[in-house]
């Protein structure tokens, strides 16, 4: 039976905006008027996720974690997004939804990855969180202890280049720390930084995607969400390669390099 049939009327509720001749409302408020000029791109993209605007340190932390993923240099991501726009430079929104593809567990979706981990085992302490380092030191190693004896990895260490230290973590905690939103998912994340050593035997640097997930979930957004902030971010710097690209293209000698010794073996019959 159709709604038309029953005669009720059909409601596809929203809180993000609507339109009318001449208003456009966001948020509740008129986005002419209330909005432009007044709020930034970052605390837009927050209040649009959250239905609420951030804190001071809420959108500092917020806009770091965002500046500190958007780009990383010739990742496949980007790569990706050049080889689309060399292949159809008449359209530059597959170029980089082609780039926003590869955002997954080896890179950009590691920042939910690394959040959704933290969350679970923050979520499980309940409302007594430890005060102390030696007390996160020992949540982080029964999470990681755990971790391994699943034979699961733990998402935000370990980085193909950064060998030694991300350069971005160390600077990610203190600005949580100066914006008063260093809360318990940074907490474990830093703790696992110490203790991971002790439990599988090597170490490994804590990575700036899995900080800025932590980061984030510290500034309230929601999990569900982070590996969209993370696209979000980078889809500013596939806008960088691909506007290099533009001028200074390597999309060609890429495909060149590739076709010109590509090796052909025949499969076995």
């Amino acid at each position: 039976m159709t709604t038309e049939s029953t005669g009720q009327a059909r409601s596809y509720p929203t809180g993000i905006g609507t339109s009318t001749t001449d208003r456009i409302e966001l948020l509740g408020l008129d986005l002419a008027d209330d909005v432009l000029g007044q709020v930034s791109f970052g605390e837009l993209a927050y209040w649009l996720a959250t239905k609420r605007r951030p804190t001071p340190g809420q959108l500092r932390v917020f806009e770091a974690a965002l500046v500190s993923l958007a780009d990383h240099g010739y990742t496949p991501t980007a790569i990706a997004a050049r080889m689309t726009y060399y292949s159809a430079p008449d359209s530059i929104q597959g170029a980089i939804a082609s780039g926003l593809l590869g955002g997954g567990s080896r890179f950009l979706g590691v920042t939910e990855d690394t959040g959704q981990f933290l969350a679970g085992i923050v979520q499980g302490l309940g409302d007594d969180p430890p005060s102390t380092e030696d007390g996160w030191d020992a949540v982080a190693r029964e999470a990681v202890s755990a971790a391994k004896s699943d034979g699961r990895k733990v998402p935000g260490i370990g980085h193909p280049v950064h060998k030694h230290g991300d350069p971005r973590t160390p600077v990610m905690f203190r600005i949580a720390r100066e914006a008063e939103v260093f809360g318990p998912h940074l907490a474990l994340f830093e703790a696992i930084g110490r203790v991971h050593p002790e439990v599988l035997g090597r170490t490994l640097p804590l990575n700036g995607a899995g900080v800025a997930g932590a980061a984030l979930a510290d500034a309230g957004l929601p999990l569900g969400l982070l590996r969209g902030f993370a696209l979000l971010a980078r889809t500013a710097g596939l806008i960088g390669h691909l506007a290099e690209e533009q001028q200074n293209p390597v999309g060609p000698a890429i495909y060149a390099e590739v076709d010109r010794n590509a090796t052909y073996v025949a499969p076995e019959q």
